[in-house]
């Protein structure tokens, strides 16, 4: 939050903004996706759009077993290096995992799965990518 500009003169200064948390937060996300081989990663700005959370992150995994590995990675990393306890959803079958880090969200998903829900568009943020067709 942006400190207020109507601040008595002489006040003390407003607490510096969480900007930078929520940064961080967002890039250590992107990166650990990006380590774990997440696929057709993609970030939605949510600030302005929702009060949810500032961003919300969608990425695929290539099966049920890669987008578990994929979560519980990601929630311990978020936990050592951010020191949040994230929320987790899904997990069990790992079609459709989400992680409710605060000012992040992340929705994992199968490809035949992210394609069905296609939030990318709920979003207004374009289609999800395409499912390859298995012969």
């Amino acid at each position: 939050m942006a400190a207020s500009k109507d601040a008595a003169p002489g006040a003390a200064p407003a607490p510096k903004s969480s900007d930078d948390s929520v940064k961080a937060l967002h890039a250590l996300i992107l990166h650990q996706l990006d380590e774990d081989q997440a696929q057709e990663t993609i970030s939605i700005p949510l600030a302005g759009k929702s009060s949810i959370a500032d961003h919300m992150v969608i990425a695929s995994g290539r099966s049920t077993r890669h987008v578990s590995a994929i979560a519980d990675k990601l929630a311990q990393r978020i936990k050592q290096e951010a020191g949040r306890t994230v929320r987790v959803e899904g997990l069990p079958n790992a079609d459709w995992v989400l992680i409710d880090a605060g000012d992040v969200i992340v929705h994992l998903f199968r490809p035949e799965v992210r394609s069905f829900y296609n939030l990318e568009r709920m979003w207004s943020f374009g289609d999800a990518p395409p499912v390859a067709a298995v012969n």
